[in-house]
């Protein structure tokens, strides 16, 4: 998929199918988090693949159906700065994408417990699975998929000085 289609049609889903991540796209998705950008090149994130501690993790989390319903839930665990975290985070949800995989960041309501489960500092918990609601980005040029997003103008988030 062109990376200006991924970004344009790419929406936060919460609901997924029944369906399976297969292993090479779940490693297509690390790899993505493995290949982000962080300050000074420090890599200090690991990710947790969470695959018997999906009922328990999903306690510390806001809206905890979002991971209960995930075919995949990755948590991004580590030293990484908030920049660092959001950047791997993107990579690995647009990567997702790519391979018709849909995903949702999740913020967590209780960082102790969810570091307990995960062995470390937990920075942000991602689900991933098909949509339940399939969606085809290339039905709409990226530009169709900009018009239609709930996002305000470009006008109004632009200043120049």
């Amino acid at each position: 998929m062109d990376a200006w289609l991924a970004i344009a049609s790419k929406r936060d889903v919460r609901e997924y199918a029944d369906t399976p991540v297969p292993e090479d796209v779940l490693t297509r998705i690390l790899d993505a988090g493995r290949l982000s950008g962080s300050a000074r090149n420090r890599q200090q994130w690991n990710f947790v693949v969470v695959e018997t501690a999906q009922v328990e993790l999903a306690a510390t989390v806001h809206a905890p159906s979002n991971v209960l319903g995930a075919a995949l839930v990755v948590a991004i665990v580590g030293a990484a700065g908030g920049m660092d975290v959001g950047r791997c985070a993107q990579n690995m949800m647009l990567a997702a994408w790519n391979d018709g995989v849909a995903s949702c960041p999740n913020g967590i309501n209780d960082p102790e417990a969810a570091a307990r489960i995960c062995g470390d500092e937990v920075k942000t918990i991602l689900s991933f699975g098909y949509p339940a609601k399939p969606r085809d980005p290339q039905s709409r040029t990226p530009e169709e998929w900009s018009a239609r997003a709930n996002r305000k103008p470009l006008a109004e988030l632009v200043r120049k000085i």
